[in-house]
């Protein structure tokens, strides 16, 4: 579980991804404090190297979201983020959990496949909808949400 002291090489594992969504450090501070429980870190020689960030959602105590996956360069193709997602549905906090759901721009091939290929071990349905469009994000240039729905497991 993610802990506050965290928050600061979560912030740089993102960063350094180039590819996600780079919010305040602030944000990742608060995500490892408040969020913990169906959050994970992973250290490999001392260095943070994969982060889930993950909550219950209030309206659907039922379901899991899950907001940004992130795995270093130097652990990618290892199904590290594969295991953190089993991980985190195995957890006494989601043990009430039949649904996942996260969002993912449609030229995130990992991040697609990563999801399709978590509803092929749960022996479940993986739905794809319209989640959030480019108009809907401020400033243009970010590419549309589709909602994958994974579930019931």
């Amino acid at each position: 579980m993610p802990t506050v002291e965290d928050g600061k090489f979560i912030w740089q594992l993102i960063k350094d991804t180039k590819i996600l969504d780079l919010n305040s450090s602030y944000s990742y501070l608060l995500w490892a404090d408040q969020f913990s429980d169906t959050s994970i870190v992973v250290e490999d020689h001392g260095k943070l190297v994969g982060f889930i960030s993950g909550f219950i959602q209030p309206k659907a105590q039922d379901t899991l979201f899950i907001w940004q996956v992130a795995v270093d360069e130097s652990v990618r193709g290892k199904r590290l983020a594969s295991r953190m997602l089993h991980t985190i549905l195995q957890s006494d906090e989601c043990r009430n959990i039949r649904y996942l759901e996260t969002t993912v721009t449609p030229s995130n091939i990992p991040s697609k496949n990563l999801f399709k290929g978590l509803a092929r071990d749960l022996e479940t349905e993986c739905t794809i909808t319209d989640g959030y469009t480019k108009d809907q994000f401020p400033g243009g240039g970010h590419e549309s949400e589709k909602l994958f729905r994974i579930g019931p497991f």
